[in-house]
């Protein structure tokens, strides 16, 4: 008896070790961004590593250059990035495919001024902000050169968004190109000069997309496809049922708990996102057809333009190597 005792309380340890193992196995890091987007419930409340059944460390930052750190030193295998450091990092070789569109341009980033600043007359002199190789930062720049106004007129200071909030307050800068929380907080006592929706049709596009390392895709494409058709199911509610996403609701209770700021605000930033339906980001508009799919022209239009700021120094005959719409694919036909 307490030979079969034994061989049953190893057998049981043995097995725990082979679950823990499994699990190990089956670790990723995903980085997210500050801000609100419906997918954000799914971390919240733990139903996005739920339902894949891996173990997801999900991580925090306060811009897509840092995610792409730390994608380029190993931390992370997938994260929610700008389209601007997405183009500076792929134009840099860094392996890493673009497979979902998670914010189109809209609202939701825009240029803040003081109010004495009435029109683009009056930005030279002045100085302005943003996240570095943000989205944001190239489209200030963008907008700059779109008014005429060039780096000797106006002065261009690259911070994180924490610190372009206290540098408004303090009144060292004249206005600053933000997403939420910072956008909310400068626009208390500032104005909008410009959104990211209106710079886009000007001719300077954005987004932002879930990347991955190109590693990673290779030995995990299960994975991928149903994590983007679990995250694409929070984008299809918020759309479809916008009473699941007011103030009241559960799903707007977390992402404030999780991200900080009141249910009124997350509610407010949310509102502001553009969503792109899947049907919709598999097409050569956004993900598909290669050289020719909007996503990998917007990249080498944004590095031929980051490279004429002197942000970079190469950029590619093509980016197509970068996007890879097959997991988008995948997860529209078995959602």
């Amino acid at each position: 008896m307490q030979f079969k005792t034994l061989m049953v309380t190893l057998g049981l340890a043995l097995s725990t070790v082979s679950a823990v193992q499994a699990a190990d196995e089956k670790k990723v890091v995903i980085a997210y961004q500050t801000g609100a987007v419906p997918y954000l419930v799914g971390i919240a409340n733990g139903e996005l590593a739920k339902q894949t059944g891996w173990n997801i460390e999900f991580k925090r930052f306060n811009s897509g250059a840092d995610i792409f750190a730390a994608i380029a030193s190993g931390d992370v295998q997938l994260g929610d990035v700008g389209s601007s450091p997405y183009a500076a990092s792929a134009s840099k070789d860094l392996d890493v495919k673009g497979i979902y569109i998670t914010a189109g341009a809209g609202d939701s980033e825009a240029l803040v001024v003081r109010p004495q600043i009435q029109s683009s007359a009056d930005l030279k002199g002045k100085k302005f902000s943003a996240a570095p190789v943000s989205t944001d930062h190239y489209q200030l720049l963008a907008y700059l050169k779109q008014e005429g106004v060039s780096e000797k007129d106006a002065q261009v200071i690259a911070m994180p968004q924490p610190q372009i909030v206290a540098a408004w307050k303090r009144g060292d800068i004249d206005g600053a190109f933000v997403w939420d929380p910072a956008l909310s907080e400068l626009k208390k006592d500032g104005k909008v000069l410009v959104t990211s929706g209106e710079v886009s049709k000007r001719g300077a596009p954005v987004f932002s997309a879930l990347v991955v390392t190109g590693d990673f895709a290779k030995q995990n494409p299960e994975f991928l496809t149903k994590y983007v058709g679990l995250i694409d199911r929070y984008y299809v509610d918020f759309a479809s049922n916008p009473k699941n996403w007011d103030a009241a609701s559960d799903n707007i209770k977390a992402i404030a708990k999780l991200q900080g700021g009141t249910p009124e605000e997350n509610a407010a930033w949310l509102n502001s996102t553009v969503v792109v339906p899947l049907n919709q980001q598999v097409t050569a508009s956004w993900l598909g057809a290669g050289d020719q799919s909007g996503v990998a022209k917007t990249l080498k239009d944004t590095a031929t333009f980051l490279k004429d700021q002197k942000k970079i120094t190469a950029v590619k005959s093509s980016y197509a190597n970068f996007v890879d719409p097959q997991y988008a694919a995948a997860a529209l036909a078995s959602n």
